[in-house]
């Protein structure tokens, strides 16, 4: 009777501390520039050397450009960071994916497209959407700065176990539906908190169809329900796209990997402490019309009324509607945007820019509208050049812009003016997250290109 996470979990346990936590060994860890610089601070006043350096992975993302990367960065905060976490790699001996390298990009993509990210291990970073990982059948969540510093020290945390949940999606997805839109349905539906001390697995006939990059999505998700982090059993898509990855096991060592990672599913009657199921009829294209991921719509409904919202959630309700622009029972259908945001390491990957091309091609880009299209790493920018999207979109009136967090978060250059709307495919619409005064309406990859070429909220399905 044991869950996937039970079993990852407990085959990672290092000692449990009486009427405490777990002592949880963990297998790689990832450090970008915003959350490292303390914790490596830490390390040196204490004069203590990482503990396991080759499994730590260190690379620059919310504070990089996405153009000029050639060129200084002209931002000093930036400029500081991005420079600080190259000089704490070289003093502590870890591997550093510098800017303008190959293996550089967002530290969510990479670590799977490079194979670094494997089914069974258990992975952390300081950084909430760490979740993202957990696509390929690994137990991985964010931590804080003090707990990067205790893995860099020991290659252990300290975690106390979630409870385990199972999420179920059954049915057939309908045409220009995608794992953005089953994520926002189901924050939705459970709200920001519902997932609160949980670790989700997902699973159903929806699950099993998506490809690893819809799978990575919808994982990178898990948080903003309130998820300690989200998972997925590893199965044929999983070792397929693996597969010749430069970190994965080679020759005979991956045939032994392959083998093991069969034996990471949930037993048939595995026991979990809260199960949902959904049906994929209910999810059409999804926007958002609030200031938190959980204010959501399908694109063809309304706002919220203010008798259909809890008593007790009503005056934020409505400050967020005021912040938005919007009215309770409105429509968004139509609506005028100004910017479009393609790109983040919820929506950065091929597919992405796949879905987003196949919609504008042979259209042209809304005039009044500025796009950032943000590849996730410098080999999803290479295959996009690859795959000649990069034609197709300049045909249409946008252009690549160099790997990065981007328009994500207001860490860098890229930020929406105050008071102008952006579809965006990150994975937040706190206010000011895309830059003060910002509004943000997330959505995935073929509601941001519908958006693209009318220069309002539309429904892709119109222009499939």
């Amino acid at each position: 009777m044991n869950t996937l996470f039970d079993k990852i979990w407990d085959k990672h346990i290092v000692q449990i501390v009486k009427d405490g936590p777990t002592q949880l060994y963990i297998d790689r860890m990832y450090c970008h520039e915003v959350t490292s610089p303390q914790a490596f601070s830490g390390m040196r006043a204490r004069g203590l050397k990482c503990f396991r350096p080759d499994r730590i992975y260190c690379m620059p993302d919310h504070n990089t450009p996405t153009h000029d990367q050639d060129k200084p960065i002209t931002d000093p905060i930036s400029r500081r960071q991005v420079d600080t976490l190259r000089k704490n790699s070289e003093d502590f001996g870890l591997t550093h994916f510098p800017m303008l390298s190959k293996d550089n990009g967002i530290i969510h993509v990479v670590g799977p497209e490079k194979g670094l990210s494997l089914p069974g291990m258990t992975i952390v970073c300081g950084d909430s959407h760490t979740s993202t990982h957990g696509a390929v059948g690994a137990v991985a969540f964010g931590i804080g700065t003090s707990e990067v510093e205790m893995v860099m020290a020991s290659q252990c945390i300290l975690q106390q176990k979630p409870k385990s949940m199972r999420i179920n999606i059954n049915g057939t997805l309908g045409k220009g539906i995608g794992a953005k839109d089953i994520a926002l349905y189901l924050i939705e539906q459970l709200t920001t908190s519902g997932a609160t001390g949980y670790f989700v697995e997902y699973a159903g006939e929806v699950v099993r169809n998506l490809s690893m990059e819809g799978r990575l999505t919808l994982c990178n998700l898990s948080i903003e329900m309130g998820a300690r982090g989200g998972f997925i059993a590893p199965d044929e898509t999983t070792f397929a796209w693996l597969k010749g990855r430069p970190y994965v096991p080679k020759g005979e060592e991956w045939e032994r990997a392959v083998a093991y990672w069969r034996t990471l599913k949930s037993t048939t009657d595995a026991v979990f402490d809260k199960e949902l199921t959904f049906d994929a009829v209910h999810i059409e294209p999804r926007i958002t019309y609030g200031t938190n991921p959980g204010m959501g719509v399908g694109i063809t409904g309304h706002v919220p009324l203010l008798n259909e919202i809890a008593p007790t959630a009503q005056v934020s309700f409505l400050k967020s509607l005021e912040y938005m622009g919007f009215n309770p029972g409105e429509h968004l259908l139509g609506h005028p945007i100004d910017y479009i945001f393609l790109g983040a390491c919820t929506n950065g990957r091929i597919e992405d820019f796949r879905a987003f091309t196949s919609l504008v091609k042979g259209r042209r880009k809304a005039p009044g509208v500025t796009a950032w299209l943000v590849p996730g790493s410098w080999a999803v920018n290479e295959q996009i050049h690859q795959e000649g999207l990069d034609t197709i979109l300049a045909d249409s009136g946008f252009e690549i812009r160099q790997p990065g967090c981007s328009a994500c978060l207001a860490m860098n250059d890229d930020k929406i003016p105050p008071g102008k709307y952006c579809v965006s495919t990150g994975n937040r619409n706190f206010e000011g997250r895309q830059g003060p005064g910002s509004r943000t309406i997330l959505a995935g990859p073929y509601v941001a290109a519908a958006a693209a070429i009318t220069g309002r909220i539309t429904d892709p399905r119109q222009m499939l």
